[in-house]
């Protein structure tokens, strides 16, 4: 009877603990919760300041910080940007300036979030920091539902007296998407990055060529996605607005083209490429197939080196990864 009894009484203390922490993923190096709240509503307003406030990617998501809030609570939240010295709910400083792009394995996301007396201070040495705290903050823009015993909470959203002290535990936290089976349209890629970025992950691995398909656009070598996409595919163009829009979420993108195996679909373009005699064309279904480019041609490595040479204008990132497996 004790036992359950003390079993009983660890589990409600637990539960206990579990309502008064923060919903937050993933979780911070450091959280301390005090007592205490910061209002949410419709007085709300934003400062930045310090040697990186200018930076493109903290402008851009000072911006966003009012239509995210009004979307996410239903309270119609204007913006309001205080001037650099005044004093807003939300302050968000930038000790430093940045590199210049592209983003790098290794580039610095600390960040420090305090919430007391009324406001929220936002701050870290570099703006990549300042990406990962925001998205911090609005996990921890919550209903108000804490009151007296006996007492009704009061209305509305407030975001809880907190000190987060956060870096990630790994420099690279990745999604692997793959479009080369299952093509997914520009906006839903877009989508895609703004879930990543909640989250924290900062690498979008990039499937784009497989046997079922290629799906991006080469000026210099045409055919590969004019029969090798089914008219599926991104342009440069295209390529270009998401690598920025993944900037902006501090996301690098990785591209991986598949090869010397998994290459059918570069092929009834290019028929040249292939081990043996045309035709060639796309795989419809899943497995591993004879379908592969020659890598016994010097023809093949001039071929490759204007491809490799093409997109790596159009990627920025220091990786460029290239499949060579499953060839038997």
């Amino acid at each position: 009877m004790l036992i359950r009894s003390l079993a009983l009484i660890a589990i409600s203390a637990a539960a206990l603990c579990a309502q008064t922490q923060p919903a937050l993923t993933p979780w911070p190096a450091n959280v301390s919760v005090q007592p205490g709240a910061v209002p949410i509503d419709t007085n709300f307003t934003v400062s930045t300041s310090g040697a990186g406030a200018s930076d493109p990617r903290v402008t851009a998501a000072a911006q966003q910080i009012f239509p995210r809030l009004s979307r996410q609570t239903g309270v119609p939240i204007l913006p309001h940007i205080v001037p650099p010295g005044g004093t807003a709910t939300l302050n968000i400083v930038v000790e430093q300036k940045d590199h210049r792009p592209p983003q790098r394995l290794g580039d610095d996301e600390r960040y420090s979030l305090e919430a007391s007396n009324g406001h929220i201070r936002l701050s870290a040495d570099a703006p990549l920091g300042i990406l990962r705290g925001l998205e911090t903050f609005f996990q921890l823009v919550e209903q108000n539902t804490n009151a007296p015993a006996g007492a009704p909470a009061s209305p509305g959203f407030s975001v809880p007296d907190v000190a987060v002290h956060d870096e990630p535990r790994f420099e690279w936290r990745g999604l692997s998407l793959d479009v080369s089976r299952h093509f997914i349209p520009a906006d839903d890629v877009r989508r895609t990055l703004d879930g990543m970025a909640a989250v924290k992950l900062n690498v979008l691995h990039w499937h784009l060529s497989d046997d079922q398909g290629f799906r991006i656009e080469s000026k210099k070598y045409p055919r590969l996605q004019k029969y090798g996409s089914d008219g599926m595919y991104y342009t440069q163009a295209e390529v270009r607005a998401i690598i920025a829009y993944a900037r902006e979420r501090g996301i690098r993108i990785v591209p991986e083209f598949d090869m010397p195996g998994h290459a059918a679909s570069w092929l009834p373009g290019y028929p040249q490429l292939g081990t043996h005699a045309p035709p060639y064309e796309i795989v419809r279904g899943a497995g591993i197939f004879g379908s592969l480019i020659d890598p016994t041609k010097e023809s093949t490595y001039r071929f490759l080196d204007g491809f490799i040479g093409e997109m790596a204008r159009l990627f920025p990132d220091d990786y460029f990864h290239f499949v060579t497996a499953d060839v038997e």
